[in-house]
């Protein structure tokens, strides 16, 4: 089986649901707010996983329930996340 080394960003999107898109200058009212992983380093390190390789991704995230809950989804895509440091002075997805 081949071994895929990913180096990039992982985080975290949030997706709200609304009736209709704003207009300018305009709030709308979300129903839904979700989670989904994300960052491109993550969703390249999905893709291949799911393909079908040993996935490693390097990067970072905080250590916060963001970064707690994407390391959650990448293991559970069969991503191997050990080289993915998690840092407490910074929020998951900053920079």
């Amino acid at each position: 089986m081949p071994g895929v080394l990913v180096v990039g960003a992982v985080n975290v999107d949030l997706v709200v649901t609304a009736a209709r898109l704003p207009g300018p200058g305009e709030t709308v009212v979300g129903s839904t707010v979700e989670r989904h992983g994300g960052g491109k380093g993550a969703n390249a390190a999905v893709a291949a996983a799911r393909a079908g390789a040993r996935v490693r991704p390097v990067g970072a995230v905080g250590d916060d329930d963001f970064g707690r809950g994407a390391l959650a989804g990448l293991r559970a895509e069969g991503v191997t996340v050990g080289d993915v440091a998690v840092r407490p002075e910074v929020a998951t997805g900053w920079r």
